[in-house]
C-alpha cells in the first residue's frame, strides 16, 4: 500500500515557474514507477511524465517538454514536477501516481488527491 500527497501548486503568471511535490509512503518507493497526470476542468486526465524506480529512465509528454522536469528521491520518497515557463493551458489539477510503466492512468495503483495549479495574469 502507498499513499500519495501532493503539494506545491497555486497560482501564477504566465511565463512563471511552480516545483510540484508528492510525498510516499511505505518502504517499497523505489520499486515503484512515478508518474504525475493532469486533468483541465471538462478534459480527460492526461499523462504528463513518468520516472522509473531508480530514476534512470524518465519520460514527458511533448506538450511540456524542454519546460517540465521530473525527478525523485528515494531517500526520502519523495518524486517533484519542476514546471517552467507555464503556460494557461497548463492549468488543471494535478496528480501524482505510483505504479507501473506506462502512460496510461490503467498502469497506476496509487493516487494522490491532487494539487491545483492556475497560470493567470
Amino acid at each position: 500500500q502507498v499513499q500519495l500527497v501532493e503539494s506545491g501548486g497555486g497560482l501564477v503568471q504566465p511565463g512563471g515557474s511552480l516545483r510540484l511535490f508528492c510525498a510516499a509512503s511505505g518502504r517499497t518507493f523505489s520499486s515503484y514507477v512515478m508518474g504525475w497526470f493532469r486533468q483541465a476542468p471538462g478534459k480527460e486526465r492526461e499523462f504528463v511524465a513518468a520516472i522509473s524506480g531508480s530514476g534512470s529512465v524518465r519520460t514527458i509528454t511533448d506538450s511540456v517538454k524542454g519546460r517540465f522536469t521530473i525527478s525523485r528521491d528515494n531517500a526520502v520518497n519523495t518524486v517533484s514536477l519542476q514546471m517552467n515557463s507555464l503556460k494557461p493551458e497548463d492549468t488543471a489539477i494535478y496528480y501524482c501516481a505510483a505504479g507501473k510503466w506506462g502512460v496510461s492512468s490503467r498502469d497506476y495503483d496509487y493516487w494522490g488527491q491532487g494539487t491545483q495549479v492556475t497560470v493567470s495574469s
